[in-house]
């Protein structure tokens, strides 16, 4: 059964100051839920940081999306490091939570057509180690990178707002390069270099 293109959950985060090992780093990964409508500018979500505008954030990088049939994978992950841990929509640091497009069926380009705005898809997310740290496992990065479930940042196309609930349609692009296949790609080179 194919669930509908919606919008289950939104989230955004602030910079706070998270302790990795012994070294203290500036975050927004963790993401808390936020209700009503949510101004959408170029940048992204209202409300949302980013710590490191190198590596997340920017035009290219406004808005983290990941596949809500994920989190039951995630959450059999984390509950080894932690059997009582329950997850909620957000722990892997994305802004919205989405059902019904996974990222074989993304394409960069395609673009995401909400009542109030529109999101292009545009790269995969790349997993670096604060997303170990959240998830409670040295190797949880490459588990990822051996599942493919990575998510997919957007670039805002029409600037509105966004609201958990929604609906949204998938107007295809080029359909060159899947999501899937780029961070497939975007992953053997970084265990190459």
């Amino acid at each position: 059964m194919t669930l509908p293109q919606q919008v289950l959950s939104i989230q955004v985060g602030a910079i706070r100051s998270m302790t990795i090992g012994d070294r203290e780093v500036k975050s927004a990964i963790r993401k808390l839920p936020v209700t009503g409508r949510i101004p959408v500018t170029p940048l992204g979500l209202q409300g949302d940081e980013q710590a490191d505008p190198s590596v997340h954030g920017g035009l290219s990088q406004a808005v983290y999306a990941y596949p809500s049939e994920h989190y039951p994978y995630c959450q059999a992950q984390i509950r080894q490091a932690d059997p009582s841990a329950v997850l909620s929509y957000g722990h892997v640091g994305e802004n919205l939570t989405l059902s019904g497009l996974l990222e074989t069926d993304a394409f960069v380009g395609d673009e995401l057509y909400f009542p109030d705005c529109v999101l292009r898809i545009t790269q995969p997310r790349l997993p670096c180690f604060k997303f170990n740290a959240v998830m409670k496992d040295k190797r949880a990065a490459k588990k990822m990178a051996q599942t493919g479930f990575s998510g997919f940042y957007l670039a805002v196309a029409e600037a509105g707002s966004i609201a958990a609930g929604e609906t949204f349609r998938l107007v295809a692009g080029e359909r060159q390069t899947s999501i899937g296949e780029l961070f497939r790609v975007a992953m053997k080179k970084t265990a190459n270099d």
